[in-house]
């Protein structure tokens, strides 16, 4: 999974160095701006849920692969990798999440 990410991420990152809104989903999504990005996210967060309740695996398995390209896609915009987010996973690890959300800033 981890070059499929890395893969993702690189394509992203070039297509919104490029800005070419024409040829490109991401560069088009970008152009629209952070807020659309966002928005886009939460609707692919809402449709994942809804296929997970539903009980069909081939859906899920879409939805999560929209949502991932979308959170990638929001993730670059900001000039975040997944390298980060790997990095914040493993500051994690070994944590409780009980006690990983308590020690949270409120």
């Amino acid at each position: 999974m981890g070059s499929a990410l890395t893969q993702l991420e690189t394509v992203v990152t070039e297509r919104l160095s490029a800005a070419d809104a024409d040829a490109s989903y991401v560069a088009s999504l970008a152009a629209k701006g952070r807020g659309k990005i966002a928005q886009k996210l939460g609707e692919e967060a809402v449709e994942t849920v809804i296929a997970a309740l539903t009980g069909d695996d081939a859906a899920l398995t879409g939805e999560a692969a929209d949502l991932v390209f979308h959170l990638t896609v929001l993730l670059a915009e900001r000039g975040i990798g997944w390298d980060a987010v790997a990095a914040e996973l493993a500051r994690r690890h070994g944590t409780s999440g009980h006690a990983e959300k308590a020690a949270r800033p409120s």
